[in-house]
């Protein structure tokens, strides 16, 4: 049954089902997304919405990455409010930057003396390990201290915005670990941020909540999710990164089954693209989000032309080569597959039912094709589960089948062959899980085919 519920309301929500890509994770609820690019890979860090929660129960961040944006892989938990010794919870959004080889994640907290606080850590590379070099908040004004947005300048000056249902900002020293001045409350004016209809004394504009700073030319802009609840997403443009800021007006609406939203833009390959959470998969709600994506265009005045919820990347930026190992866990769309991690094997998939799937864009098998593949797998079950590997479909071409033995639990796996004919040139690929078993079906940790 919810094999077929997830199937019926993804006929609904989008008509061009082979081509969905939103939302882009679909192994996890995931939330507040914050894009960074680092070399020639987009990162995306991600809050995470635990399943079937009625309240905002995160607990740590989790890191996506893709270079053809429309295959993600899922690099697991880079770092958890459990970082800050400080903290007692609440993982809510955040935002990770690079400056001189070093990575700043800026993150809101609850402290365990009370109250919230934007912390900050910092890793060698993406991925972590993220470390609290100060053992004590960042910065913290004492009123709505979340959502953090940093922003290095040209010049080398750094910023940090944040906050709900005021707008911070303090210039970042160098270091990127503490700041100097005085911590500065962004005017809350109509010319700002357009008008709020009704009379909420803190809340005059549009502005609730989620700022992300972001420059494109000389042009600065800040991003922002806009009250009243249900959020749409506004932004306001600058020649300064510490304005005067100018409403520009609404850069999508109200729409999706969450009530908040909230931006995160960067630049990748030539391309602007806006990131941005609804409640769109099975079970989505307010408080199970899901990240997706929408590429930007600009109109001649630097204004952002408006966007609405799609199903996502059509085109990707590259293909992808079988011949190298690639993890299970890279996927352009899933059903029925739930992330998970271990010391074993680091990130990897379970199939919760039959027919469960993996499916991924672009894949160049070259004029002469595989011979082979190879898998890594395992499941709790004595035989009767299998993995077809098909092409352009879940009835697609059958390519092989892997028969998946039984190892024992998903601390222990098995590096399995399959003969494989009939491909060559580009395809999308389907990993299709089978087998008539209660409970999880198998669980895959990575493939890679052999000529």
């Amino acid at each position: 049954m919810l094999k077929q519920n997830f199937l019926l309301f993804f006929l609904g929500m989008c008509p061009l089902v082979g081509t969905a890509q939103n939302p882009i994770v679909q192994t996890m609820y995931t939330a507040d997304p914050a894009p960074m690019v680092s070399g020639d890979r987009l990162y995306l860090y991600t809050s995470h919405d635990e399943d079937a929660s009625t309240w905002f129960v995160m607990n740590d961040w989790k890191l996506y990455s893709t270079t053809d944006m429309v295959n993600w892989t899922d690099h697991g938990v880079p770092l958890s409010y459990k970082t800050f010794s400080w903290a007692k919870g609440d993982a809510w959004a955040m935002q990770c930057v690079e400056r001189d080889g070093k990575f700043y994640a800026y993150v809101p907290v609850t402290m365990k003396k009370g109250g919230g606080a934007i912390g900050v850590a910092v890793a060698d590379n993406p991925a972590g390990p993220f470390y609290d070099p100060l053992g004590k908040p960042l910065v913290s004004s004492g009123k709505g201290d979340i959502d953090p947005t940093v922003l290095v300048d040209d010049d080398g000056q750094a910023y940090l915005y944040w906050g709900n249902p005021f707008c911070y900002y303090v210039k970042l020293n160098e270091d990127m670990i503490s700041y100097s001045g005085d911590i500065v409350r962004v005017p809350m004016t109509e010319e700002a941020f357009g008008k709020r209809d009704g009379n909420v004394a803190e809340r005059p504009t549009l502005y609730e909540e989620g700022p992300w700073l972001y420059k494109r030319d000389s042009r600065y802009y800040l991003l922002w999710a806009g009250g009243p609840i249900s959020e749409h997403l506004g932004y306001s443009m600058a020649d300064s990164p510490t304005g005067p800021w100018k409403y520009a007006g609404t850069l999508m609406p109200t729409e999706g089954r969450s009530f908040t939203n909230h931006p995160g833009m960067v630049d990748y390959k030539g391309h602007t693209y806006l990131f941005y959470h609804n409640g769109a998969l099975p079970g989505g709600s307010g408080f199970t989000r899901s990240v997706c994506v929408e590429q930007v265009e600009f109109n001649a005045d630097g204004s952002i032309r408006p966007l609405k919820m799609t199903e996502g990347i059509r085109e990707g930026l590259g293909t992808l080569n079988p011949y190298r190992k690639t993890e299970a866990e890279t996927m352009a769309f899933s059903e029925g597959m739930k992330a998970a991690q271990n010391e074993e094997v680091g990130v990897f998939v379970n199939a919760m039912h039959d027919g469960a799937y993996i499916k991924v864009r672009d894949v160049d098998f070259r004029q002469d094709g595989p011979s082979r593949l190879m898998a890594r797998v395992g499941t709790t079950h004595n035989g009767g589960v299998t993995m077809e590997v098909r092409a352009d479909g879940v009835q697609g071409q059958l390519l092989g089948t892997i028969k998946v033995p039984m190892t024992g639990w998903d601390d222990r796996w098995a590096l399995v062959e399959t003969e494989v004919s009939g491909v060559s040139g580009v395809h999308d690929i389907y990993f299709v899980c089978k087998g008539n078993k209660p409970g999880r079906l198998m669980y895959f940790d990575y493939w890679m085919f052999m000529k």
